[in-house]
């Protein structure tokens, strides 16, 4: 099982390494990442592996929330993803 984590807001040093090292508390695996700097903002999207992971999705959600003020953040499981995005 997958899930699709993005973050969105002003740049800042150690965004990558905040939400990467919460995603390894929850034992969530990141396989791939993607992030882009534009102007003064900054704008990623993860796809982790959940399936290991040792706490909901919502916790998942608040705890990068709460490790980053400031950003956006949402955690979409990937069944989730793909249905909203099926034409």
């Amino acid at each position: 099982m997958k899930a699709v984590v993005t973050v969105i807001g002003k740049d800042m040093v150690g965004i990558l390494a905040s939400v990467s090292g919460a995603c390894a508390k929850a034992n969530a695996n990141v396989i791939e990442v993607t992030q882009s700097v534009l102007q003064e903002f900054f704008a990623m999207v993860m796809v982790v592996d959940i399936s290991q992971m040792n706490c909901e999705l919502c916790q998942l959600q608040k705890q990068l929330a709460e490790a980053n003020p400031g950003m956006t953040i949402h955690v979409m499981h990937e069944d989730i993803f793909n249905s909203m995005h099926r034409i």
